[in-house]
């Protein structure tokens, strides 16, 4: 057989091979697999969003509580949108100075508490009584020498408390 022939024939038996996969059951277990995979992560996304949720926080505000190098946290979303978060809760919540930014804060006081605080604890003991307008939280950081927190911005509205921290 010529070197035409072989490869004509290698051709042929090619073919007819490839016309022999189910392509049809392969493209069918495909999609499924697909959507099961699709399926999965929007479950996830929404038990993520409005259920529990997992965050990864940072920083000397809220020491010795929480660890300066890091702690992963589980959020509570739901306590928050029940609206029942208490006095002495760690909240998860949008900065109001910076949107984009997710800060971790311990409530001192709900709305309508007097709520008594020192102004600036470096340059003395001078303090400042406030009643928590409707609405919104106070809150402040464990490590009040080094935060930024209700002291600086004002009472919080309660829609930027995104959860309650249950477990680190």
């Amino acid at each position: 057989m010529a070197v035409g022939g072989r490869a004509a024939a290698w051709l042929a038996s090619a073919a007819r091979r490839f016309g022999s996969v189910p392509w049809r059951d392969i493209s069918a277990e495909a999609v499924h697999r697909t959507l099961l995979v699709v399926k999965a992560a929007c479950f996830a996304h929404v038990i993520n969003s409005h259920v529990v949720g997992v965050a990864l926080v940072r920083g000397p505000s809220m020491l010795p509580t929480m660890n300066l190098t890091g702690d992963i946290i589980a959020v509570d979303r739901i306590t928050a949108r029940r609206g029942t978060v208490a006095v002495g809760d760690v909240v998860l919540f949008r900065s109001p100075e910076n949107p984009r930014k997710t800060v971790i804060k311990r409530v001192l006081g709900l709305e309508g508490d007097t709520v008594t605080y020192v102004v600036d604890p470096h340059k003395g003991d001078a303090s400042k009584t406030l009643v928590v307008p409707k609405g919104h939280v106070w809150v402040q950081g464990d490590n009040i020498y080094d935060s930024r927190d209700s002291r600086q911005f004002g009472p919080v509205p309660y829609g930027l408390i995104q959860g309650r921290v249950f477990y680190r």
